[in-house]
């Protein structure tokens, strides 16, 4: 992972991959698997292995490359996986043996099949006709070291959006008609595995299925859990959605406000949010004592230089606990890369800087250095300490949790991050927890 200018290790070793886990548990009653994280420590090219598969974003796809030909050298296969590659498949098959396209529950039994018998392929594209929820496999919980980041207690119930906004990678071809939520049952059961009552939900949409939704908030409530989930804004449009989060033990929710401007919005296809509701949405969560880490993007058609300035007084007025916040990037393979690329408006194709820290286009109303400074000055005004004073919740209950991430993660991350190196970031973690949801 390359870091962006407001990371530090905390978000390097924040958690494990869920996706190479996942392919580690298909196969691991029958062969020995080793699961390494570059991010964690460097990989041991001289161990010996059958089959290598690496999962790739865009912003590490070079590196990738870099990986896939030491192996290659020494006539070790190497299959590619994950988003770039899904999104991306013709750009990168040259540099790998075989590519894993879509869900690796999908593909990969396939991809075994045909290395044993001597007759890999160069493509396996995930079939989602098929697709039911007793075909997503939990992930192989048993292989995390758990002294090696701050959280592994996350679980994915779902795969796919019901929603395709065009800067994201659910509106690349592979992912338009894929939207699927496992089964609660064996929800729960990863819930037990992991044995921590904290729980992080890290899917891109809990709320995609609303039936289902209530059906897994009444399951976990008996289990007295404390989670984080990022919903959709029309979650406050679903009767009783908010409520029966509250009792469920919901603490926060990630939501992709993306942009204060209507116009915006629309450019970004991002049908489920009503901007002239932002207020009403924001009011009716925090009503119910639960904390907001809102999303916002940069450098929209319908942004302009003062759209910095005009989101970080809404954004102070509503007192959002939490802001991550982007520069636009058009993704490979995306709808809004394709309506980029077509009117000559990419002006960078160095993959490394596809991370949402760096303009790799060109903006509509701004130049590329206005578009730069703006997202790096409201990134330093939002967490300054006279905006983290003034977005302090009502509730006492959320101030634990609230400074420690405002301060210690994104005000001094570098010196929590050192204060992890030295006593352990499962320990810094487990502290976290316990001092902000009274969980171990």
């Amino acid at each position: 992972m390359i870091k962006r200018p407001m990371d530090t290790g905390l978000k390097t070793k924040m958690s494990p991959s869920l996706g190479l886990l996942t392919i580690a548990n298909m196969f691991q009653d029958k062969h020995t698997i080793i699961y390494e994280n570059e991010n964690i420590k460097d990989i041991d090219f001289n161990e010996k292995v059958d089959i290598v598969g690496i999962s790739i974003t865009v912003d590490v796809f070079f590196r990738a490359v870099e990986i896939a030909k030491k192996y290659r050298e020494k006539n070790i296969p190497v299959v590619a996986g994950g988003i770039h590659i899904t999104a991306n498949p013709d750009e990168s098959e040259e540099y790998f043996d075989a590519l894993s396209i879509g869900l690796a529950e999908l593909t990969w039994y396939d991809i075994i099949s045909d290395f044993e018998k001597g007759q890999l392929k160069k493509r396996y594209y995930h079939n989602t006709s098929n697709i039911t929820p007793n075909s997503i496999i939990s992930p192989a919980y048993n292989l995390i070291n758990k002294s090696e980041y701050l959280y592994y207690n996350i679980i994915s119930t779902s795969r796919g959006c019901p929603y395709k906004c065009n800067f994201c990678y659910n509106s690349t071809d592979a992912y338009k008609n894929l939207y699927i939520s496992r089964s609660v049952q064996d929800v729960i059961k990863d819930i037990k595995a992991i044995n921590n009552r904290h729980i992080m939900f890290i899917d891109d949409n809990l709320i995609g299925n609303p039936v289902w939704t209530f059906e897994l908030l009444e399951a976990i409530t008996p289990l007295n859990l404390k989670w984080n989930a990022a919903v959709s804004s029309n979650v406050v449009n679903i009767p009783n959605m908010l409520d029966k989060m509250k009792s469920a033990g919901c603490q926060s929710l990630f939501i992709g406000f993306e942009s204060i401007n209507t116009s915006s919005i629309e450019d970004a296809e991002k049908v489920q949010n009503n901007v002239e509701r932002y207020n009403y949405i924001v009011s009716e969560i925090h009503k119910r004592g639960i904390m907001i880490n809102a999303s916002f993007v940069f450098g929209l058609d319908g942004d302009n230089k003062d759209t910095f300035k005009n989101t970080l007084k809404w954004i102070v007025d509503n007192k959002i606990e939490t802001v991550t916040s982007h520069i636009l990037t058009p993704y490979p393979g995306t709808e809004l890369f394709k309506k980029l690329k077509s009117s000559g408006r990419i002006i960078d194709d160095d993959y490394a800087k596809y991370n949402t820290a760096n303009v790799v286009f060109m903006p509509k109303n701004m130049s590329p250095d206005e578009l730069k400074q703006g997202y790096l000055k409201i990134y330093k005004d939002i967490y300054s300490f006279k905006n983290i004073i003034k977005r302090m919740p009502k509730s006492k209950n959320q101030w634990i949790p609230y400074l420690l991430f405002n301060i210690f993660y994104r005000k001094f991350g570098k010196f929590t991050d050192f204060i992890c190196s030295l006593i352990g970031y499962k320990n810094i973690g487990r502290l976290a927890a316990l001092m902000s949801y009274k969980t171990k």
